[in-house]
């Protein structure tokens, strides 16, 4: 048991570690440790770096694109990050899109969420008939329009559960999941994620006359 920052065991065991940056890493965690809080044992210092690594990271954002891929930074194509959200939903799904057409992939995967389970909600624009794409799912599918006539649902989103989301300029076309220059962004931090979702179910509430059922 290692008492302390200045016990000889860990000056040894970090000398003995071979693999590469580890000696490093533990040389400055050692400094830090006899800076900070020396009088701390080394059992108390093994709990705290246990409850920081209980505690999930978020996530960075990633660079979602249509189109052509340049090679300034790391992106992922639009058509498969659509369907690998709507895998990845367990219990609920949310979709909005202004316009949909063809996107066979897609509903395909949002036929398969509903076999397993999942509840989706599609919020659509009822002036571009984005629902007859989405025709041949199950009746469990829930379709929603806007409720006020004076503007237009322009959102686009898909949302698994509360931990992904996939928000961007692309409508679920097929031109716009591989041929069109779209941009966009998928989160996987719950902390963001979440009141992003926490949005579209007051939209969906009947008490706030936002959406109606289709």
């Amino acid at each position: 048991m290692i008492t302390g920052p200045d016990d000889p065991l860990l000056t040894r065991f970090t000398a003995a570690q071979h693999a590469a940056g580890l000696a490093r890493q533990l040389t400055e965690i050692t400094r830090a440790w006899s800076t900070e809080v020396p009088g701390v044992p080394g059992s108390g210092l093994a709990l705290a770096l246990a409850a920081i690594r209980s505690f999930p990271r978020p996530r960075p954002a990633q660079v979602v694109v249509s189109g052509p891929i340049s090679a300034s930074a790391p992106a992922r194509l639009t058509s498969g990050v659509a369907v690998d959200v709507i895998r990845s939903a367990e219990s609920s799904l949310l979709i909005a899109s202004f316009a949909a057409h063809g996107a066979r992939d897609v509903v395909r995967e949002i036929r398969r969420a509903v076999d397993r389970g999942v509840r989706v909600d599609l919020l659509l624009e009822e002036s571009t008939q984005a629902s007859a794409a989405f025709a041949a799912l199950p009746d469990e599918v829930h379709v929603w329009h806007r409720a006020d006539s004076t503007g237009v649902l322009h959102a686009k989103l898909i949302a698994a559960d509360r931990h992904t989301a996939f928000l961007g300029s692309a409508n679920l076309t097929d031109r716009a999941l591989s041929h069109n220059i779209e941009l966009g962004v998928l989160l996987r931090d719950p902390s963001t994620v979440e009141p992003l979702v926490d949005h579209f179910r007051w939209l969906l509430a009947p008490e706030n006359n936002a959406m109606r059922f289709a």
